[in-house]
């Protein structure tokens, strides 16, 4: 099996590439529902998992 160029290497070649608006809007959104969906699956274990 040949060995190809390391993926060290390669991720030295890349150039920087900043983050279009339209991804920083995706990745808050993310983290936002993330959130949300947390504290809603919290509540409803609280509300209907009562603990002992």
């Amino acid at each position: 099996m040949p060995e190809g160029p390391k993926i060290a290497e390669e991720l030295k070649k890349m150039e920087y590439e900043p983050l279009l608006p339209v991804e920083k809007k995706l990745i808050g959104y993310s983290l936002i529902l993330g959130v949300v969906l947390l504290g809603l699956l919290v509540w409803v274990s609280y509300t209907f998992f009562p603990g002992q």
